[in-house]
C-alpha cells in the first residue's frame, strides 16, 4: 500500500476488453484501503458503481441529504451521477475497506437484487466471510491482470458473478406481487424445456409453490391447466418438424422427450386426430 493524504491504499485498474463489452458488466478498478484518523471523502460523483465492503472500523456515509453509520461487514455502494459524501467515525479499529468499481448495462439490476439501490445504497451485515472472501479474490485476480487476455476476462467474469450471488438475499423472488409476471415466468420455462420431458411438478418447483396452487392459477390465467399446455408446444413443436424437415418420426418422438415412437404416436394422434405419418403427406 502507498501512503497518501488521508489513507494508506492500494489502487488496482483494469481495461476491459470485446467479452467484458458483450457481458455487459465489468470491473473497472478496485483497491484496498486503510484510514488515517482524518479520512474524508466527498462530495464525491463516478461515472460507475462502486461497492464499498467495510472490514475494520466505522464510516459514516451521506446521500440525499441522508446519512447512515456503518461498521464491520456492512457495505454501501456509489451510483454514478450521484454525489456521496463518507467518513470515517471513531472506533476501536481504524477503518479498513476492500472496494470495487464495476460498469456495464447490467449491473443495476443485478445490484437491485441484492437490495442496492440510489434511494437505498447500503446493507448492514451482508459481508458475510463469503462475500469477503469473493471479493478479495478478485481483487487479487485483478492484481494479477499483466495484459487482457480473454481467459482473464472470463475468470474475472466468473468472480464478479460470484461476489454479486453471495450478496444477493437468499429470498423467494418466485412469488412477485403481480401474478400475470409470475405466470409469465412459468410460461417461459415451459417453452424452453418442455421438449426435455419436464413435470407439472417440476415447473411448480420453479415457481416455489405447491403443485395444486400452481395449477389452478396457471389454468385461471392461461385457460388451459399446465400439462395441457406443454403438451401443445410438444404437438407444435412435432407438427413443424414433420413439415419443415427430414426428421424421421423416431427421431422427432425421442428429439421431443417421447420414451419411444408408440407413445408418441399415440399422443400425437389423438391431439391432431391423424398419425404423424399422415400429417407429413397432406403437408408434402
Amino acid at each position: 500500500m502507498q501512503e497518501y493524504e488521508y489513507e494508506y491504499a492500494e489502487f488496482i485498474y483494469y481495461k476491459p476488453g470485446y467479452l467484458d463489452k458483450e457481458e455487459h458488466i465489468w470491473p473497472v478498478r478496485a483497491g484496498r484501503s486503510i484510514a488515517k484518523s482524518n479520512y474524508r471523502v466527498g462530495p464525491k460523483r463516478i461515472e460507475c458503481y462502486s461497492l464499498h465492503f467495510v472490514r475494520e472500523g466505522m464510516v459514516r456515509l451521506e446521500f440525499d441529504g441522508k446519512r447512515v453509520d456503518l461498521q464491520k461487514n456492512d457495505l454501501f455502494c456509489l451510483f454514478p451521477g450521484r454525489t456521496y459524501y463518507y467518513h470515517m467515525l471513531a472506533s476501536e479499529s481504524p477503518l479498513q475497506m476492500n472496494w470495487l468499481a464495476l460498469d456495464g448495462p447490467k449491473v443495476k439490476p443485478l445490484l437491485e437484487l441484492a437490495g442496492l439501490t440510489p434511494e437505498s445504497p447500503f446493507g448492514k451485515q451482508m459481508c458475510s466471510p463469503q462475500v469477503q472472501e469473493t471479493s478479495e479474490r478478485l481483487i487479487h485476480a485483478l492484481a494479477c491482470v499483466e495484459r487482457w487476455k480473454p481467459a482473464v476476462s472470463l475468470e474475472l467474469h466468473g468472480l464478479v458473478y460470484g461476489l454479486l450471488a453471495s450478496i444477493v438475499p437468499d429470498t423467494n423472488y418466485a412469488q412477485p406481487t403481480e401474478l400475470a409476471g409470475w405466470i409469465h415466468e412459468c410460461m417461459d420455462y415451459m417453452e424452453l424445456h418442455a421438449t426435455e420431458g419436464i413435470s407439472v411438478q417440476q415447473v411448480a418447483d420453479f415457481a416455489g409453490v405447491h403443485r395444486s396452487y400452481f395449477s389452478n392459477m396457471f389454468t385461471t390465467q392461461v385457460g388451459l391447466p399446465p400439462l395441457k399446455f406443454m403438451q401443445r408446444i410438444r404437438m407444435d413443436k412435432a407438427k413443424q418438424l414433420l413439415k419443415d424437415t427430414d426428421a424421421t418420426v423416431t427421431e422427432i418422438a425421442l428429439s421431443l422427450g417421447y420414451p419411444n415412437l408408440y407413445s408418441f404416436t399415440r399422443a400425437f394422434k389423438i391431439y391432431y386426430k391423424v398419425p404423424p405419418i399422415m400429417m407429413r403427406r397432406t403437408s408434402s
